[in-house]
């Protein structure tokens, strides 16, 4: 049971985005510093003879950013944890083009063994020309601390 004087943080519907331009440089040192060494994320001439002809983001870069903006907004409603994420690629991110990350919050259930409210989610990023690129589902944990 939800302590009385705990009304929850957010409420299923509310949604959130961040756009954000990627340059070549920028998807190649992500990749290079998360240590995925595939020439498709920084050589250009390699990534000519690939299916996608240009040098595109890594998994993990698209990933993070679609995890990071739920720990970027949900901070400041008070601590939060992310408790599962799941990814799917869809389509390829190039390294020059904008794209929009977005969330929807899903339910919120509050749950008193983790002391919080257990905020399930449903985002994507976007390529600039709208289609989704990458899609998933999250769960974070809103708490008054950790």
């Amino acid at each position: 049971m939800r302590p009385p004087a705990h009304a929850p943080a957010v409420s299923p519907g509310e949604t959130f985005a961040k756009t954000i331009r990627l340059t070549p440089a920028m998807v190649a040192d992500f990749s290079k510093a998360a240590g995925d060494n595939n020439p498709l994320h920084f050589d250009p001439a390699h990534a000519a003879t690939t299916r996608f002809k240009r040098v595109i983001a890594s998994g993990t870069q698209t990933a993070s950013y679609l995890m990071a903006l739920t720990a970027e907004h949900f901070s400041a409603l008070g601590a939060v944890v992310g408790l599962e994420f799941n990814i799917r690629f869809k389509r390829p991110v190039f390294a020059d083009e904008t794209i929009a990350v977005e969330w929807e919050v899903v339910s919120v259930e509050w749950s008193s063994r983790m002391g919080g409210d257990i905020v399930e989610l449903r985002g994507c990023v976007r390529n600039e020309d709208g289609g989704v690129a990458v899609a998933g589902k999250g769960r974070v944990l809103i708490a008054p601390a950790l």
